[in-house]
This record gives structure tokens, sequence and C-alpha cells, in this order.
């Protein structure tokens, strides 16, 4: 690529300051236009004027009249899930691509390393939830071995992490990343828990993976699980398994009943119960190391945008 691709960011909160300075440290693709906010003494407005960075604090209105707008390619939404509504209408009325980092789900799930390549050219792509990024390759690596009947993820983060973007869409995160362990996870049924958990200090994220799944090699499935961890470490270092994957054979003389199975007809399940309990450390670019959820949610949204404007640029994927 011969030029960087110029960015805006809409949302001066924790994700959105914490995806700034993830652009401007690592990102070799895009180049860090401008950030936007609405309260004038935000820290992420300040800390962007200080680093160089043009601001508005005049939300998606300022942006669209600042001089800078008509070159920027890529816009990043870090703000809640109603106001991504009406910010996704006016940037791609404006001939912009969109990278929804809230709930909203108005473009398509991704996650880079399950369906990463998928949604390069949609106008608008959405990366479900920080719990979202962190728990669906996890399903989808068992379900690619073992087809998984029912998907359940409890995500739990420090409360110190959590904006109010955050803490306002707490209903969308559970239907969103519900929807997406079935629509990209591949499990029949899927259900999602998120935890703010007030411990002092602040708690790491973690996540835990439950997976009700068909009989199959448990080896193939532990070793599909490693490959998968491995592949998300490549751009977000600090996640890990906290201990090795748990299996459970569940037999026809002791059925595990499910009530949220009930309208797919299926309400017993025999099988393998997979347990995979994660850790993921952030890279401390805003917030200390305990924010994890931040850290995989913006790295996956640089990564899917360097993605797009590689697209845009060569007409390949990067």
């Amino acid at each position: 690529m011969s030029r960087k691709t110029p960015v805006a960011i809409i949302g001066s909160g924790n994700i959105g300051t914490d995806l700034m300075i993830k652009i401007m440290r690592l990102s070799e693709v895009l180049e860090m236009s401008v950030l936007v906010g609405i309260d004038p003494d935000s820290d992420g407005l300040k800390r962007a004027a200080r680093m160089g960075v043009a601001t508005t604090a005049e939300g998606i209105d300022g942006l669209m009249a600042m001089p800078e707008f008509a070159d920027i390619e890529i816009v990043f939404d870090a703000t809640s899930a109603g106001a991504h509504r009406r910010h996704s209408e006016a940037i791609l009325a404006a001939g912009k691509r969109m990278v929804d980092l809230t709930p909203a789900a108005i473009g398509p799930y991704t996650i880079p390393p399950v369906n990463g390549e998928t949604n390069l050219d949609a106008k608008n792509v959405n990366m479900v939830t920080c719990g979202g990024q962190a728990t669906i390759p996890i399903v989808h690596a068992v379900n690619r071995v073992a087809k998984v009947h029912y998907g359940e993820i409890v995500a739990s983060i420090a409360s110190k992490s959590a904006g109010p973007g955050t803490r306002a869409n707490i209903d969308e995160f559970t239907e969103t990343t519900s929807q997406a362990i079935m629509d990209v996870g591949g499990a029949t049924r899927g259900k999602a828990i998120i935890i703010l958990n007030p411990a002092e200090p602040p708690l790491i994220m973690r996540d835990t993976v439950y997976c009700l799944c068909a009989d199959a090699d448990q080896e193939e499935i532990r070793c599909s699980i490693e490959d998968m961890v491995a592949q998300v470490q490549t751009y977000v270092p600090g996640y890990r398994l906290k201990q090795a994957v748990q299996f459970e054979h569940i037999g026809s003389n002791r059925p595990l009943r499910i009530p949220e199975m009930a309208e797919t007809g299926q309400t017993e399940f025999t099988g393998i119960k997979v347990s995979v309990f994660l850790e993921v450390e952030g890279a401390a670019h805003y917030l200390p190391a305990y924010a994890g959820n931040l850290d995989i949610m913006t790295s996956a949204a640089m990564k899917t945008a360097e993605k797009i404007a590689a697209r845009i640029h060569q007409g390949v994927t990067a």
C-alpha cells in the first residue's frame, strides 16, 4: 500500500481512546485523522489533542463539517448501539466505510480468525462485542470438529473498564453476542452473560465458554481450540487459556436438560460438554492491563479495518 488510509473514530470514551492509541502506535496501514466526541472535557479528546490528532466535540455533525472528513475512508463507531443507527446512515450516505464497535449489528458480524475475510466488501461491518470476540472463536473451533448444539459464554470484565456506552448497551450485548454465537460460531443455540466485576484491585478479563456438542475425538477438539487460541494471539498477545480444556461425557442414562433448546425440539442432550476458561490481558495502551476487553475489541477492529483498507486500495485482502 503506497499510503496510509485516513480514519476517524466516533466516540472518545475508553474504547475509542484505546483504539486511537493502538492505531497510532501499531498500524502500518491506518492513519489516525480525527477523534470525535460530545464532551470537550473528555480525557480522550484532550489526549488526542496532545497527540496531534484533530478533534471535534460536536459529534458526527462536527466530523462531517471538518475539512479532514473529505479524505477519511473508514470511520470507526465506538459509541452506543442507539447512536450507531444515525451514524451509519450519515457515514454510508457520504460514501465512507464503517467498522462498528457497538452491539448495533447493522452490518454483518465479523470475528477476524473465523470470518475475517468474508465481509471485506460490506459497507458496514459489526465487531459483535468484546465477549463475542473472545469466545466465539472457541465455539467455532469446537464446531468445526463436532456439531455444537448449545453454546454459552460468560464474560467477566472489570467494572472500571466499562464506560457509559458499554453500560448502556448491556441488553444489546447479550442479544448480539447470543446471535453471533449461532451465526458465526455455528451453534444451534447461543446464550451470553456479561458480568461487570467491581472488585478492587480490578480483575483481568475472564471468559468461560461451555459447548454441548456431538460425540467426537476429544484430542481433536482440544487441538482445534489450541490452534484457534494461537490465531487470536497473533493480534491479541494477552489472549490465553487459563487452564486445560475440560471434557465431560453426558450419556443417555443421565441426559442434560436444557430449557433454552425447547424451541429446537431438543431438550435432552447427550454427547460432550466442553468447558474452556480464558483470560485476556490488555496491552495497556489506555487503561491498565486488566482491561483486556478493550484490547480484544480494538485489536479486532483495527485488524479488520486494515484488511478493508487493503481491499479498497489493492483489490485484494491483506
